[in-house]
Order: structure tokens, then sequence, then C-alpha cells
């Protein structure tokens, strides 16, 4: 009689795990852990589909949950996102956007720091309808894992087997990618100073505004 095993052998399960983990808890470092595992993929330690599906699925459901946090709490929610400079630079150009482009903007911003958590959150106290939010974020989800964990598999394949190399070069890709984002963000704080000097000064100028001599 013919059997198949169907077992997992710990150390996939483990790194499985941690994928899981990484995605569905926010602010972890999901995209160092999905290069490493890509790479892993590449030299046939891991299964490049799995470890995919278990990053979309944690990311999507996360995405889910912080939406309902969202829609629970409503203006408190975000508010602790203003508080921080980069997250209230990605926060204020998502709400800025929302209303004409949402599905775009959410997709696009999941690749600004903290934006997938900050977009799904916002968007569920805004009540963004649910069904449209959660189509945004499966596609999403699926570009951003894709292209996380397939730069980590490039990087492998690059390397030859040579897995510190591979992360190396894996690494290095994607801080090189991710320049466009950080200028992005340096664009974003000067327009923010400039905006705060501008009011400044229109205070300053504003005769009805000067102190009164006691």
């Amino acid at each position: 009689m013919l059997t198949v095993d169907m077992s997992i052998p710990d150390s996939v399960a483990a790194a499985l795990g941690l994928v899981f983990l990484v995605g569905f808890v926010p602010l972890l470092p999901t995209e160092p852990v999905l290069i490493s595992c890509g790479v892993l993929a590449a030299s046939g330690k891991l299964p490049l589909q799995w470890v995919v599906i278990t990053a979309i699925t944690s990311c999507v459901l996360a995405d889910l949950v912080n939406y309902g946090i969202g829609r629970r709490l409503g203006h408190p929610a975000i508010a602790k996102f203003a508080q921080r400079r980069t997250p209230a630079l990605v926060l204020e150009w998502i709400k800025d956007r929302l209303t004409r482009n949402a599905e775009p903007i959410l997709i696009a911003g999941r690749w600004l720091p903290g934006g997938g958590t900050i977009g799904a959150v916002l968007c569920g106290s805004l009540r963004f309808p649910l069904r449209r939010f959660a189509m945004a974020s499966t596609i999403g989800c699926t570009l951003w894992c894709l292209y996380a964990t397939l730069l980590g598999y490039l990087g492998g394949e690059l390397a030859d087997d040579d897995i510190p190399l591979a992360l190396g070069i894996s690494l290095g890709i994607a801080a090189v990618l991710s320049l466009p984002a950080s200028m992005f963000l340096r664009t974003q704080r000067r327009r923010a100073l400039a905006a705060e000097a501008a009011v400044a000064l229109d205070i300053d100028d504003d005769p009805d505004l000067e102190p009164v001599a006691g």
C-alpha cells in the first residue's frame, strides 16, 4: 500500500511560524524576514510557495484586525500616529488622497514605513467600506509579499547557495529600492516644515495678533 508523508519538518514549521508572526504583528521587521526566507527557498531549505502564502495570509489578517480597531475606536486609534514625525507624514499622505484614489493609495502605501498598518486603522476610523478595503488589502499584501520574498529568492539564485552573500545581495537591492520612499518622506517633511513656517510668519505679520502693552 502506497503512503504519502504529509508531515512538515520542524525547521520549516518554525520558519513559517516566524513568517506568520512578523506579518501579523505591526512594526516587526517583516521585509528582512521575508527576504531571508526567500534566500533559504532558493537553496531548497524552505518551500517558496508556502512562505508566500503564509506571509500574504498573515498580512491580510493583520489588516482586518487593524481595520476593526480603527472602526471601533475611531479618531483616538489614529491619534498616536500623529505623535511621531514619520508616521504622521505617512498618515497625512494617505488621508489626503484616500477619497480620490483609495485602492491605489492603500496598495502603494505598503511601501512606506508603517503604511499598511496606518492605512488599515485609518480606513476603519473613517468607516471605509470593508469590502473595498479587503480587496485593496489582498492585492497590496500579495504584491508586497511577492516583492520581498522573490527579492530574497533572486539573491539566492545569484549567489549560488552562498547564503551570507545572497543575503547581502538581496538586502543591498532592497536598500536601493527603498531610496524613492526615503526621498519621498524627506520631501514631505520639507513641505510640512515650510507650511509651518508660513503659518508662523502669517501670525507674526498679523497686527490683530500683536500683544497689547499693559
